[in-house]
């Protein structure tokens, strides 16, 4: 899969190669403020798409974050995709312009479902942006039978989502999974039995933080 080894994630390349061209151009004709401008946007888009090393916890059972944020989620909700209507426990991870956007997998398993809805654009830190916006889920099945989903979901300025495994496909807890460009909120469902200890609040890191235990 994409981006297990770049120190900057490969989606970010057309968006750097632009903004440094500007950025030369302007310098070159002699538009100093332009170029200015340019070269700051550049280094923003650098850091914005910045691609670090994580490192999960030795514990195999931890349930690690998807992203990098805070959570501003966290409730029995009922889940009809995959979950036949139960309620599971729903935690929210929003992610502004500045976090990683880098997204990872919570647990090691097998990809057992996917969906993607086209959808709208709203801040992805309000409810209805869970229902109404655009968004990608993956199940993930342990080999225990534990299944969790996570959602990626499109924010205010962002409009596209990455995921890189297709149904079938194995991940280890920890590696990197997709993307969603600027802006952005994941929302994972914790199946019943699973100990859930994040907490409303809470700054996440992706692949590292723990947000619960399998059984």
């Amino acid at each position: 899969m994409k981006n297990q080894h770049q120190p900057v994630a490969v989606e970010g390349y057309p968006f750097i190669g632009l903004f440094a061209f500007i950025s030369l151009f302007c310098a070159a004709v002699g538009w100093s403020c332009l170029a200015t401008i340019g070269l700051g946007l550049t280094a923003f888009t650098v850091y914005f798409f910045r691609n670090p090393d994580r490192h999960p916890p030795a514990d195999e059972k931890a349930i690690v974050a998807p992203a990098d944020g805070k959570v501003i989620f966290v409730g029995k909700v009922p889940e009809d995709r995959y979950f036949d209507g139960q309620e599971v426990t729903k935690v929210s991870i929003f992610m502004n312009v500045f976090n990683v956007h880098i997204n990872r997998t919570p647990i090691s398993g097998k990809v057992a479902a996917q969906f993607y809805n086209q959808g709208r654009f709203f801040n992805a830190s309000l409810d209805k942006a869970a229902i109404e916006n655009e968004q990608a889920g993956m199940l993930i099945e342990t080999a225990s039978g534990y299944k969790l989903l996570c959602v990626q979901i499109a924010g205010l300025v962002a409009r596209r989502i990455v995921t890189y495994p297709v149904i079938g496909d194995l991940l280890e807890r920890g590696c990197r999974y997709g993307l969603i460009r600027f802006g952005s909120r994941v929302d994972v469902y914790f199946p019943e039995g699973v100990e859930v200890i994040t907490k409303l609040g809470d700054k996440t890191v992706a692949g590292e933080t723990v947000m619960g235990s399998l059984p």
